[in-house]
């Protein structure tokens, strides 16, 4: 049966049994509302203001094994990007230089979002979606500088669809 008095007799370890836990209560959180008027400019938005460059809506996983091919959309690239001096902290990290971050997954954030778990970017440092936007910097400078130009009623809804995820 697998089970070890390690594990308390359970297949798996009790914390990791309790993250399981954890991530199925809060992704069974209602939705934020989609199909709103604001969250559909928000998504606009996100276009045009070319957060989709490494925030990648959707992209399509190939048949494995017994797995269909299916797509998903976690609003990455999975890549590394260049975020500029300010999120900077000099530790090379693998093929990482130390002011360069992996896309971060926005898959989810609206369920960090409502659950109030809003650390944001890699060290936590951004206490909201805007200022998490307000620290990209490096190749994703231009995206910010058309957000910082959107007007408050735009900015809002562009928040809005990314709580939405």
């Amino acid at each position: 049966n697998g089970a070890s008095p390690q594990f308390e007799n359970l297949e798996v370890p009790s914390p990791l049994t309790r993250l399981i836990d954890r991530f199925v209560s809060e992704a069974m959180l209602p939705a934020a509302a989609t199909g709103s008027k604001d969250v559909a400019q928000g998504r606009t938005l996100f276009m045009e203001a070319g957060c989709e460059a490494c925030h990648r809506a959707s992209f399509d996983l190939p048949a494995a094994g017994t797995m269909p091919a299916r797509r998903i959309a976690p609003y990455t690239d999975l890549l590394l990007h260049d975020m500029g001096d300010g999120l900077a902290d000099q530790v090379k990290d693998g093929e990482a230089s130390g002011n360069e971050w992996r896309t971060a997954p926005l898959w989810g954030i609206g369920v960090a979002l409502r659950t109030g778990h809003v650390g944001l970017l890699h060290d936590g440092r951004a206490r909201s979606v805007l200022e998490a936007i307000l620290w990209h910097d490096g190749e994703a400078a231009p995206a910010r500088q058309k957000v910082e130009a959107l007007s408050a009623t735009d900015r809002q809804a562009l928040i809005d669809f990314i709580g939405s995820l």
